[in-house]
């Protein structure tokens, strides 16, 4: 499932690619709006852009963040960081703050994902992070996960076990899905 909807990704038109970029700014900046700390990836392979999300968020004076990949295991942390800043590579070679930069807790996260479905439900890559990050996060106060996605991602049903967290909403280039509870 996880290849499948990867394949699908990687064979979308450039144009669709940089439409959706504006979109997710667009949708996610109003996101944003009752929120302190936000997190998003740093896009990788076909992954969407959101660059310039972040970009908008900073201006506005959010703390924006990335995530830093630890252990296989553990849950992510996150540093502030908005465009423009350095980066290193991080233990899968993603782009990552460095290590001066402050340690933020975020309460709206732009979660990277290969497949979803309607009820939430995510496929990643396959180490369990976001699961682990999203659990802890959200025993501390309110976190809201939006899943990141080409619409061609979408699956009728991803198989959820019982340590995987759910999603609140699904942003796509043609929708914002809010995940019934």
């Amino acid at each position: 499932m996880r290849h499948a909807a990867l394949d699908r990704r990687a064979a979308l038109d450039p144009a669709l690619r940089h439409a959706f970029s504006v979109r997710l700014k667009a949708e996610g900046v109003a996101l944003a709006a009752l929120h302190k700390a936000v997190s998003a990836f740093h896009p990788i392979r076909d992954e969407p852009d959101t660059l310039l999300l972040l970009d908008a968020l900073a201006a506005r004076g959010l703390a924006t963040a990335l995530p830093i990949t630890g252990e296989r295991d553990t849950a992510l942390t996150f540093r502030r960081w908005r465009p423009g800043d350095p980066t290193v590579p991080g233990q899968m070679r993603i782009p990552e703050p460095a290590l001066e930069a402050p340690l933020v807790e975020p309460d709206l996260l732009f979660v990277p994902l290969a497949a979803f479905d309607r009820r939430g439900h995510r496929i990643g890559y396959g180490a369990g992070h976001y699961d682990r990050t999203l659990k802890m996060l959200r025993s501390k106060r309110r976190t809201i996960a939006v899943g990141v996605a080409y619409a061609v991602c979408e699956v009728e049903a991803v198989p959820a076990e019982p340590h995987d967290e759910t999603l609140d909403y699904i942003l796509t280039e043609t929708e914002l899905v809010k995940v019934a509870r």
